[in-house]
């Protein structure tokens, strides 16, 4: 038999409480590292991508700035332009020619590398400084710049300070990086205001309070103190770094006195962090308010939940009174009192159940010992009629008179249980009447230890089986041999019994019929066979409450093989008619 996995032991309502809690602190504390090590991740991908982004800017402005300077420098060298303007007077046609000309080679200039440009040029020997492009810068500040420039062009060292050098000015409060190229007594000047410089890295989100500016090499800034969300700089106290975690990012230009640095506020990643840690507070809150509320249903409500269950649990124990514990539950005490009427209720219905059981189960022993009686008797008649046909009178005269004594036997025997030595004389006797049927057709071997005799068996049993292997073995070209053989033996989980095996020569069980037999499942008994051993399966069910156990084999070569193990009953229920 299959031994049964044992079932999980069932637990109280307060292990799963605090499994739950357990959980949540799991949960709680790897949500608070993930939120941790997300933020500082994010933080460096997100300064790692800046710092590319500053660095393609730079290299670009890098590029453009060497660009103009060798565009301004190459036109003062080649381009007779300038030449023409220099030797005709301002207000010569000539002079207003290259004057035009110049000023569509520099707009065109502008146009690739933007308007925040502005290109001048001066030419010393007359005195004459102008704009050679569109300019953005406001007059006042247009007449500083020309001062200034002017006083730069008179310095002797001009050309250390702004020859193909980007240089930062102050004009007016405002600062532009100016870039001076000259050829003997003429000059090309350009020049970019510091907030227009800085403008794209503004456009890149730094934080709500980060800003990039231009810083020169004594560190003063020179673009406007506004953070990229427009908001102006305060200055940073000694605790600002506490308050708000800062990234500097600091990128020089080649060729230059300045360079641009990136300060990185990230103000969102520290909302984020500060709600994960009231998520967290919370969280202590709740697991807080969790405890003290599992104290308080410990002892008003799951102690008194668990007293009800066990009362619950001893319905079955009729041995063990149920014992009522008084609760301050209102529900609770009800149930109690309607659990005393119900205990009360479950025994009356129980006692009422089981004698309809029994009653039912005397029925079915009843109407399937009736379908045997009358099957093997049909079968009786129906050898007798075959050996009427072939006129054996002699035979059909024993077999009739043995025939009358096994059903007088049979009929005057109304008990659930006989002795096993009566039970195989019956066998024996039903043999006796085939062998006067198929005369030598088969032969069969009884062995019956001593102790085997008085054992209790249902009646019929034995021979539903020998009557199963005489109808189904029987062969007239070879000589059929029918085994019996009883073993007094010990069953599963101690109980003594008796191993009784029926076998024959025959073709054996068909595969389609053995397969179900095996299997535990019904055979087919709409054509009316099968029903002996489907109804002694069934007895053997009811009378020995599944303690007993039938296998069905086919042996090597040929042949049918039935093993009966039969549990001893007690000696009260062997003597009585299903007393159950």
């Amino acid at each position: 038999m299959t031994k049964k996995t044992a079932a999980p032991k069932p637990l109280p309502i307060r292990h799963y409480v605090r499994v739950m809690i357990l959980i949540a602190v799991i949960v709680l504390i790897a949500d608070l590292i993930i939120s941790i090590t997300s933020i500082i991740i994010v933080r460096q991908q997100s300064t790692r991508y800046l710092k590319d982004t500053a660095a393609l800017y730079i290299n670009r402005i890098n590029h453009d700035f060497a660009y103009m300077n060798h565009y301004m420098g190459w036109t003062l060298a080649n381009d007779e332009t300038l030449n023409t303007m220099n030797a005709y007077r301002i207000n010569s046609i000539e002079f207003l020619k290259s004057n035009e000309n110049l000023h569509k080679k520099f707009t065109e200039l502008q146009k690739n590398y933007g308007q925040e440009y502005n290109f001048f040029y001066y030419l010393k020997n007359q005195s004459y400084f102008l704009n050679c492009a569109p300019i953005s810068v406001n007059y006042p500040d247009y007449l500083e710049l020309k001062r200034q420039i002017i006083s730069f062009i008179d310095d002797k060292e001009v050309y250390e300070k702004f020859y193909s050098k980007w240089t930062p000015v102050l004009v007016n409060g405002k600062y532009y990086v100016i870039n001076i190229v000259p050829y003997y007594n003429r000059y090309l000047i350009g020049l970019i205001s510091a907030d227009n410089l800085i403008r794209p890295l503004r456009e890149i989100n730094l934080g709500e309070s980060g800003y990039a500016s231009l810083v020169d090499d004594h560190g003063t800034v020179l673009s406007s103190p506004v953070s990229n969300s427009g908001k102006a700089v305060r200055g940073e106290g000694r605790f600002s770094l506490l308050q708000q975690p800062r990234t500097t990012i600091s990128s020089e230009f080649l060729n230059t006195t300045f360079s641009a640095d990136m300060v990185i506020k990230f103000g969102a990643f520290e909302k984020i962090m500060i709600a994960q840690l009231l998520i967290v507070l919370l969280f202590f809150m709740v697991i807080s308010s969790l405890s003290i509320i599992m104290i308080f249903l410990n002892r008003r409500v799951l102690g008194p939940i668990q007293s009800f269950s066990e009362n619950l649990a001893r319905i079955n124990e009729e041995s063990q009174p149920a014992d009522y514990k008084g609760s301050k539950i209102i529900e609770l005490e009800q149930a109690n009192s309607q659990f005393k009427d119900l205990v009360q209720q479950i025994k009356t219905f129980k006692i009422a159940m089981y004698e309809q059981e029994l009653e039912k189960q005397q029925i079915q022993l009843d109407y399937m010992k009736q379908q045997i009686k009358p099957h093997f008797f049909l079968n009786c008649l129906t050898s007798i009629y075959s050996m009427a046909q072939i006129q054996m009178y002699q035979e059909i005269e024993d077999m009739a008179m043995t025939t009358s004594k096994y059903f007088r036997y049979l009929f005057q025997n109304g008990e659930n249980f006989v002795p096993l030595e009566s039970e195989i004389e019956h066998v024996q006797m039903y043999l006796e009447i085939q062998k006067q049927r198929y005369r030598d057709a088969f032969s069969y071997q009884v062995e019956l230890p001593e102790e085997a005799r008085n054992v209790k068996i249902p009646p019929l049993v034995l021979q539903t089986f020998i009557e199963n292997s005489v109808k189904y073995a029987i062969s007239r070209e070879n000589e059929m041999q029918i085994t019996l053989t009883v073993q007094r033996c010990q069953l599963e989980e101690g109980i003594n019994g008796t191993r009784i095996e029926l076998s024959d020569n025959g073709p054996g069980f068909p595969p389609e019929v053995l397969e179900k037999l095996q299997g535990g499942l019904p055979l087919d008994q709409t054509k009316g066979t099968h029903i002996g051993i489907m109804n002694t399966l069934k007895r053997l069910e009811y009378l020995y409450y599944n303690l007993a156990g039938v296998t069905f084999t086919n042996l090597p070569g040929s042949g049918a093989c039935v093993t009966l193990y039969l549990p001893d009953l007690p000696e009260p229920a062997a003597e009585r008619k299903l007393d159950l």
